[in-house]
């Protein structure tokens, strides 16, 4: 019977041990404010956690029976001021500051993980003062020898400051803390030699530098560990990869986007925020092109049934407008169609010869191409017509009177005008027409070179074309 008991005790307390949930006692001196509200990062934005009203001695308190997932939270007043709080493993712990001044006048007791990281706060402030004075000396130098002394006093704070992070970072390993702190540190590009006998070193030790930049742009990140959604700079160090350091190329894109959710396989929420995060990204894109990543990681993530988070009417969706968006993927061939002209002639697409094909889809009643049909024949057609480029502009309605008033109103005799009575090309779902104008760019091949492009752009592409051609 004592040993029954022994276990169940035992037990208990080892569920209580592991149960704990958080606690965290807040005094703010100088503070008569009724709430205090606990916030998290996530994804650039500041979502709230908790909110609580303060104590009869005037102290504020946080708590509950599960744990808070570890990350960067933040301590909103009512007067607007904040203070950032790091919670780690140790979630039952007192926090005490003063309004004169949160950050500086703040300790914490009952978790080593959360003061350390204030200690670090607190020493990148004062350094960073130590530092202001320095750099205007520096700024207002004209010797060249003080300004030497004055670097060298720069570069023993910076050396100062490494030593603070190597020492913090080792002194808890695997911690949130440690975690956080080597994201916040930038990739170091070694030092690089361009090949022998290189015709232009410059420029390839340029591209080494950038293609090492690239590989190793993550390697401070553990990109499976859910730990970093709850940072306030994760979402744009993820979007400063895609948007700044990769070339806006739909393949590269699409590559990298598959690689870095490689990343994250280990882990189920990581790698479903990078898919979600990604996809959106893509499907939101103004960049032309972009939508063949959308299609990408639609096809590879979610339609294969991977990505178990999204409902059935998602996936209907979804499958439709990829049906929609694939036959006119940059790059690939244009759907080919058979029309018939506003004289009763008949032209189909792929026998149309020209180095350049503009295809655009419209209708008279459009307020929006009432400006943009004129403006191509005027900006673009005459200006190129001396070059092997056709115009085909097909009508995407039935009735004929309006649509051949305004191409005589408009001199546009020159242009290839078709139209399908009969509805017998399919082309509003092989070119995706759900408004117009639109307007693609062909070659000489019938290939996808530029679609959804304004009239004011086409110059401008044509000219780079005809150029590298």
């Amino acid at each position: 019977m004592k040993k029954y008991w022994l276990i169940i005790s035992f037990a208990l307390l080892t569920t209580s041990l592991f149960s704990q949930g958080h606690t965290i006692n807040i005094n703010i001196d100088g503070v008569k404010d009724s709430t205090l509200i606990l916030g998290y990062y996530f994804n650039k934005k500041m979502l709230v956690q908790d909110t609580t009203f303060v104590n009869t001695d005037g102290s504020y308190t946080f708590k509950g029976d599960d744990k808070l997932n570890e990350g960067l939270y933040i301590v909103y007043l009512q007067n607007q001021t904040y203070f950032d709080l790091l919670v780690g493993s140790d979630q039952q712990f007192n926090v005490r500051t003063s309004n004169a001044n949160l950050l500086e006048n703040m300790t914490i007791q009952g978790s080593e993980e959360s003061n350390d990281f204030l200690n670090y706060q607190k020493y990148l402030v004062s350094k960073q003062k130590e530092a202001g004075p320095i750099q205007e000396q520096i700024q207002k130098a004209s010797d060249e020898n003080t300004k030497k002394q004055l670097q060298k006093k720069i570069q023993g704070l910076s050396s100062d400051v490494k030593l603070k992070y190597e020492t913090t970072v080792n002194k808890h390993p695997g911690s949130f803390l440690s975690l956080f702190l080597k994201a916040t540190q930038e990739v170091e590009v070694p030092k690089m030699n361009p090949p022998s006998g290189s015709s232009n070193p410059d420029s390839a030790l340029q591209r080494m530098r950038y293609d090492y930049y690239k590989a190793h742009y993550f390697d401070n990140f553990k990109m499976d560990d859910p730990r970093l959604l709850r940072t306030p700079f994760f979402t744009n160090k993820l979007d400063t990869y895609f948007d700044n350091v990769l070339l806006q190329v739909p393949d590269t894109i699409i590559k990298e986007s598959h690689r870095v959710i490689a990343m994250a396989n280990a882990n189920y929420e990581m790698e479903k925020y990078l898919i979600q995060h990604l996809f959106n990204k893509a499907n939101e894109s103004k960049i032309m092109g972009m939508d063949a990543v959308m299609v990408s990681l639609g096809e590879v993530y979610y339609l294969s049934g991977r990505a178990d988070w999204v409902d059935e009417e998602f996936i209907k969706n979804l499958q439709e407008r990829v049906e929609k968006i694939s036959p006119n993927i940059l790059g690939k061939t244009a759907p080919d169609f058979k029309m018939q002209s506003y004289t009763d002639e008949f032209f189909k697409l792929s026998e149309i010869r020209a180095d350049i094909t503009i295809l655009v889809f419209w209708e008279p009643e459009c307020g929006h191409c009432e400006k943009e049909i004129p403006k191509l024949n005027n900006e673009v057609w005459k200006k190129y017509s001396d070059q092997s480029i056709k115009m085909v502009a097909v009508y995407t309605q039935w009735e004929k009177d309006s649509w051949v008033e305004f191409i005589h109103n408009n001199e546009l005799h020159d242009w290839i005008h078709l139209y399908d009575p009969y509805n017998r090309s399919n082309f509003r779902n092989n070119y995706d027409i759900y408004s117009t104008p639109v307007i693609y760019i062909l070659d000489k091949d019938k290939k996808i070179l530029a679609k959804r492009i304004g009239a004011d752009q086409i110059p401008g592409f044509l000219d780079h074309h005809f150029k590298l051609k």
